[in-house]
C-alpha cells in the first residue's frame, strides 16, 4: 500500500496564522507540530517513508522537505503551477500507475486532525485488503457525523456488502458537497450518511483509466508527463504540460461521473476533524463545548467557549469572553465571534491592492 498526502491550498479561514507564504498545514498548531507533520506521524506506524508521497506546489518545496526529512526526495511531487485538485490527483495517479499500477493507494489531506489514530490506520489497512482483491474499485472513507453541518461534504452509503476486519463495507450511493442546513440535519439523523473527509483508496491503474474515460484531454497531457517520469526529461515535460491542464475539481472531473457501482464506503468514528477554520479547530481540540482552548501566553478569566492563540511573547488577557476567537501574531491581532469566521476569507481577499496586501 502507498499513501499520498496532499499539502496544497492556502487556508484563508485560519488567517492571520495561515498566509499565502506559509499556509495552515505548515504552521505549528498542535503539540508544536504542523498538521502536515501530524498527517505523516499518523501513517508512519504502518508504512515505510518510501511508501509515502507528498503532493504540493513548488513554492512550498523547502518548508515541506524541512518538515518531513524522512521522505525520500523522489517521493515529493511538486506542481509547477496550481491547477486545482483534478489535475493534482491525476498527476500523482499517472506517476503511481507507472510505478505500481495494481498496488492499493490512499489519498489523504494535510490539514486534518484525528483522535482515534489506531482505528484510522485499521480503516486504511482493511481498505487495502479489499483493493488487493477488487482492483477496479474506489473506497470512500467516512467519518461518523457528530452534528449537522453545512461546511462539510457528506457520503451516502447503500446496502452492507460484508465485514472486513470487524469493519463494515457498504455500497456507495452518492456524495453531497456542503448541503443546506435542513438537508444536513436530515443526514445527521440518518444511518446511511457519513461526513466526507475527502479520503479514498483505489489502485492507480483503475483511477488513471477513469481519467482516460471521463477526462481524455487531461489524461493525454498526463500520459506525456508519465512517459518521462524517472528520466532527465521529467521536470522539463512537467513544467511545459502541467500548467496547460484544465483547472477543475476532482469531484467535478471524476467522482460525479463515475458509476456508483464502482465505489464502496467504509465508515468509522475515527475522531476526524477538518481544521480548515478556527471554529473547527476549537471543536476538534475542546473536550467540552464550554472549554477554552489556548496556546501561548494567554490568561482568560470568567470566560467560556473561546479559542485564544498567542504567537508572541506578549501576554494576551481576556475577561468575560464567550464564543470568541482571539488570534495574536507578530503583525496582526484578530478578535471576532466564532460565527464570524466566514467573513475572514472576504477580509483577506479585500487586502489585495491595498497598503496591507503584505498581510494576506
Amino acid at each position: 500500500m502507498k499513501v499520498v498526502i496532499f499539502a496544497g491550498g492556502v487556508g484563508t479561514r485560519l488567517w492571520p496564522l495561515s498566509r499565502k507564504s506559509t499556509p495552515k498545514q505548515f504552521e505549528k498548531i498542535v503539540n508544536e507540530k504542523s498538521t502536515l507533520q501530524l498527517a505523516f506521524d499518523r501513517i508512519s506506524p504502518i508504512l515505510k517513508p518510501s511508501d509515502i508521497y507528498i503532493s504540493s506546489g513548488i513554492k512550498y518545496k523547502e518548508i515541506i522537505k524541512k518538515q518531513l526529512p524522512l521522505i525520500p526526495d523522489e517521493n515529493f511531487i511538486f506542481e509547477p503551477e496550481m491547477r486545482d485538485i483534478g489535475a493534482a490527483v491525476g498527476l500523482i495517479t499517472a506517476i503511481l500507475a507507472k510505478i505500481s499500477p495494481d498496488e492499493p493507494f490512499f489519498i489523504l489531506w494535510s490539514d486534518h486532525l484525528m483522535k482515534n489514530e489506531d482505528l484510522f490506520r485499521k480503516v486504511l489497512l482493511s481498505g487495502a485488503k479489499v483493493l488487493e482483491q477488487e482492483k477496479n474499485k474506489i473506497i470512500f472513507v467516512g467519518q461518523t457525523s457528530r452534528f449537522a453541518t453545512q461546511n462539510l461534504g457528506w457520503i451516502e452509503q447503500g446496502q452492507k456488502v460484508r465485514d472486513v476486519d470487524d469493519l463494515s463495507l457498504f455500497e456507495f450511493k452518492s456524495l453531497h458537497y456542503r448541503p443546506d442546513l435542513k438537508t444536513a440535519e436530515k443526514f445527521q439523523v440518518s444511518s446511511s450518511h457519513f461526513w466526507n473527509p475527502g479520503y479514498f483508496g483505489t489502485t492507480p491503474g483503475f483511477l488513471f483509466s477513469l481519467y482516460e474515460k471521463y477526462a481524455p484531454d487531461i489524461h493525454s497531457g498526463l500520459l506525456k508527463i508519465q512517459k518521462t517520469f524517472g528520466t532527465d526529461d521529467f521536470e522539463k515535460t512537467l513544467n511545459e504540460i502541467f500548467p496547460t491542464l484544465e483547472k477543475i475539481s476532482f469531484d467535478n472531473l471524476i467522482l460525479e461521473k463515475m458509476d456508483p457501482k464502482d465505489g464502496y464506503v467504509m465508515g468509522a468514528d475515527m475522531g476526524w476533524s477538518d481544521v480548515g477554520a478556527w471554529e473547527q479547530l476549537k471543536e476538534a481540540l475542546a473536550e467540552k463545548k464550554e472549554d477554552n482552548v489556548t496556546r501561548g501566553k494567554v490568561l482568560l478569566n470568567d470566560s467560556v467557549d473561546n479559542l485564544a492563540f498567542n504567537y508572541t511573547d506578549q501576554m494576551v488577557v481576556g475577561i468575560d469572553l464567550e464564543d470568541m476567537l482571539v488570534i495574536n501574531t507578530e503583525d496582526v491581532v484578530l478578535v471576532c465571534p466564532k460565527n464570524s469566521v466566514p467573513k475572514i476569507k472576504k477580509l483577506v481577499e479585500s487586502l489585495s491592492g491595498t497598503p496591507n496586501e503584505n498581510l494576506a
